[in-house]
């Protein structure tokens, strides 16, 4: 077979045909458990025929302008504002999670008239370069498009708070950007009110707080977003993925109104595919649905996320095995790179899909998922678990 002419970041694994409800299917036909959606993409299912119908069905414009007004975008700035935290006041249309940040990044920039940010060190944001700059990027061969990114090692408790304050005293930081529970850093959790006290440390030096629910947001972690859970306040929060659970292309940059003033203003914000109207159809049929389904659907979490509890708690993980969950965002941490690894690539070969990152292997479910297949994957999780000594 000649190689793929699509780059991929890594051989591809699998070469996927269709999906349907909590599965996967591959080119051969082969089912696969999905305890992956799409890296928190398909909060409420493949193939939800509450948000497939506006696609399918969707008789608006190819197109608009951006510099144009569409009476939709309204509708939709109003329902992600009714959802999320408060004081946020206004939206920022973007195509996905990368150009949100950026976008946040310029608006915290333009309002303080400061450049530096400050991060997690090893934290991810996205992949354009102002995202790769307070993320995880390669330092040494991108040279930072910002220069001015700096870092604070986890965990986030109180000896962090005082990393924290160290920086900010500098008084040259726009803004800190943290995800309110880091999913690529194995669902790491704050503690108990670091980000309230992060959040008064960030107004005393006149910093920004930006919160990144661009994975975490619309349920993973039991609450619809999960700055509510932690106590903090942002002035500008990112989001994309689970908004249109999959079915099109779409992210967000609210904030504040004093900030959104700032930015509308001095900023840039044109996006060419920025709320492209069929994505806003899908977004406003996936918000509607979340808002009808509200209750219904965090005690689902709750429920499901008790049994992923006692599932892994009752496995056979190592001595030194460490589980992290907040709702249906579920970390194993098995403090061990290569063991994470080959606990996902069993799991893959038995039919269930994970997602290892470092020494973690992350689960990331549907929230909605039927009890008989999240038993069905967590069997297969816990014989991989316990074949250690299997390739």
């Amino acid at each position: 077979m000649p190689a793929s002419r699509v780059a991929h970041e890594e051989s591809p694994e699998l070469r996927i045909a269709r999906s349907r409800g909590d599965h996967v299917f591959d080119t051969r036909g082969r089912r696969y458990i999905d305890f992956l959606m799409g890296w928190c993409v398909g909060n409420f299912g493949w193939g939800n025929a509450v948000i497939e119908r506006p696609a399918k069905a969707f008789r608006g414009p190819d197109y608009v302008y951006p510099n144009f007004d569409y009476p939709p975008w309204e509708e939709l700035a109003s329902l992600l504002l009714a959802l999320a935290p408060r004081p946020l006041a206004k939206c920022f249309r973007a195509t996905g999670g990368s150009e949100a940040v950026d976008l946040a990044l310029q608006a915290a920039m333009l309002h303080t008239g400061r450049r530096a940010f400050i991060s997690l060190e090893g934290a991810y944001h996205g992949n354009t370069l102002g995202a790769l700059s307070v993320g995880s990027g390669d330092r040494e061969r991108l040279r930072n498009l910002l220069g001015h990114c700096r870092r604070v090692k986890p965990p986030l408790d109180h000896a962090a708070l005082a990393r924290f304050d160290r920086e900010l005293a500098r008084g040259d930081v726009a803004a800190v950007i943290l995800e309110p529970i880091s999913m690529n850093l194995g669902v790491l959790i704050p503690e108990r009110g670091f980000m309230g006290e992060l959040g008064r440390l960030c107004r005393a030096h006149g910093t920004l707080l930006i919160m990144d629910e661009v994975a975490i947001g619309f349920g993973r972690s039991g609450t619809l977003f999960a700055s509510e859970q932690v106590g903090a306040r942002p002035d500008i929060l990112t989001l994309a993925k689970a908004v249109t659970d999959g079915v099109g292309g779409l992210g967000a940059m609210l904030a504040t109104a004093r900030v959104a003033r700032s930015m509308e203003a001095d900023g840039v914000f044109y996006s060419t595919y920025g709320w492209h109207p069929r994505s806003t159809a899908i977004a406003i049929a996936t918000l509607r649905y979340i808002e009808r389904r509200q209750d219904a659907l965090l005690d689902a979490v709750a429920a499901t996320s008790d049994y992923f509890r006692a599932r892994l708690e009752a496995m056979e993980l190592g001595d030194d095995a460490e589980i992290r969950i907040r709702g249906l965002a579920i970390g194993v941490d098995l403090h061990d790179e290569k063991r994470a690894s080959k606990v996902g690539e069993r799991c893959r070969r038995a039919g269930l899909l994970v997602s290892p990152e470092d020494t973690t292997v992350l689960l990331i479910p549907a929230l909605n998922i039927r009890r008989a297949t999240a038993k069905k994957g967590l069997d297969i999780l816990e014989r991989c678990m316990v074949n250690r000594g299997q390739r």
